[in-house]
């Protein structure tokens, strides 16, 4: 029942045309939003971007060259052999599909948000293509 109402939530959303619908099968959007396939190098890129996303103000990743990771999330490395890509897809789209209390903000969802940045009111954070991207890249880190 969830699953179906968050589709249609979606679908209906004033900005319907930059919010991609999917479905929740379990705890995973298995299908690749809008049937985009994903480029890693472009996902690492939106994860170490500090203007947009800000991956890394809540999580760490396996690279020493990025200074002041944070701890409230969990350490991304290993992430692609813990989860799969559409439960890493889920997790990114609304973290509160998985667990209602998450601290993760939804990146790309628009309905039901409190405090938004008015960079992104009224758009997700992320793109289906941009989510699409992050899944491809995170789904590499498997150690």
């Amino acid at each position: 029942m969830r699953a179906a109402l968050v589709l249609l939530l979606a679908a209906a959303s004033p900005a319907a045309g930059q919010v991609t619908p999917f479905t929740v099968a379990g705890d995973a959007i298995e299908a690749p939003l809008a049937g985009r396939a994903g480029d890693a190098a472009r996902g690492e890129a939106v994860v170490k971007n500090r203007e947009s996303a800000n991956c890394l103000i809540c999580h760490s990743i396996p690279d020493a060259r990025e200074a002041f990771m944070g701890e409230i999330g969990p350490p991304l490395a290993g992430v692609g052999a813990r989860l799969t890509p559409g439960q890493i897809r889920l997790r990114l789209v609304d973290p509160t599909l998985v667990n209602p209390g998450a601290i993760m903000p939804p990146y790309h969802r628009i309905h039901d948000l409190v405090r938004v940045d008015p960079r992104f009111a009224g758009r997700p954070v992320l793109s289906a293509q941009e989510i699409e991207d992050v899944v491809a890249w995170l789904a590499t880190l498997r150690e």
